[in-house]
């Protein structure tokens, strides 16, 4: 391996590692606040879907994100008032979103661009095209939301509230914090950050709509949030590490040392190790997932 293919699998890493960043972000904030969503690998689909179609419409990639990010928005308010207005259980939302997008994005292909299976985006966002491939704009943005992310949520009141709904929100609730409005807006927050990350998908990174196309980085990005502690800065780190399997795997199976299907396996097998390693270890916020009710 030379440096030109080393420098090729970083730039591919960092291209990879941004929709699990940010999701695990997006995640990481909305269960600091105590809601838990198992549903961002469907919004990652349906995003990378409408994200797509805004950006044609429109002719704009940068309004391609923005239809990625309105898509997550009615996603997570969705998934707010089943959960938190309507106390209902917090993983079977997650699982009708998944189930809705493997049924709405194949059969939205077809109805809306006439192919089957899979669609060529002809409007993408703009990139910087090197020799060791393509450099995205997206990059500092994904890493400065995750820097601001941590910032806020460990350096400032608001930050301090968020964490207190969903460690104890009895007591925050006695301190006049409206724990509902927080917990809410906290869940439409990890959304919009995850369906950043599926338009990302597709109109910046892949340029293509397919109906498979999140390929599990939604949960991955559940483990990656898991492997963070729950914490912006490391999820960053752990996102990148899962976008350097995903890149080194992808350099690998050309290669064809082994059958290419046991390479491309190699990110979810990384997964299952390090997710089985921090078995038992991990400590979620203490009301993560419990609807809280006033007495």
């Amino acid at each position: 391996m030379d440096i030109g293919s080393i420098i090729s699998i970083i730039v591919t890493s960092l291209m990879a590692m941004v929709p699990i960043v940010l999701t695990s972000v997006g995640a990481v904030w909305s269960e600091r606040a105590g809601v838990v969503s198992i549903g961002y690998e469907g919004v990652l689909l349906m995003s990378a879907f409408f994200g797509a179609i805004v950006a044609e419409l429109t002719g704009s990639g940068v309004m391609g994100l923005l239809g990625g990010i309105a898509t997550g928005i009615v996603f997570g308010m969705l998934h707010g008032v089943l959960t938190v207005y309507l106390k209902g259980n917090h993983v079977i939302p997650g699982i009708g979103i998944n189930l809705l997008a493997l049924g709405v994005v194949p059969f939205g292909i077809l109805a809306y661009w006439g192919t089957a299976g899979q669609h060529q985006v002809t409007v993408t966002l703009w990139s910087w095209q090197t020799k060791y491939g393509k450099i995205s704009p997206m990059i500092p943005v994904t890493i400065a939301i995750a820097i601001i992310t941590w910032w806020v949520l460990f350096k400032t009141p608001l930050g301090l509230r968020v964490r207190a709904v969903g460690e104890n929100p009895e007591a925050a609730d006695a301190l006049g914090i409206n724990v509902e409005k927080y917990r809410f807006w906290s869940t439409v927050y990890g959304h919009a950050l995850a369906g950043l990350g599926g338009a990302y998908m597709s109109v910046a990174w892949l340029g293509v709509v397919q109906k498979a196309m999140s390929a599990g980085r939604g949960f991955i990005a559940l483990a990656n949030m898991v492997f963070s502690g729950w914490n912006p800065l490391v999820a960053l780190i752990g996102g990148w590490l899962f976008g350097f399997f995903d890149a080194l795997a992808t350099w690998l199976a050309p290669l064809h040392i082994v059958p290419g299907q046991f390479i491309l396996m190699l990110p979810y097998i990384m997964t299952l190790i390090i997710v089985a390693g921090i078995i038992g270890k991990a400590r979620p916020p203490k009301w993560d997932g419990r609807p809280y009710k006033r007495e």
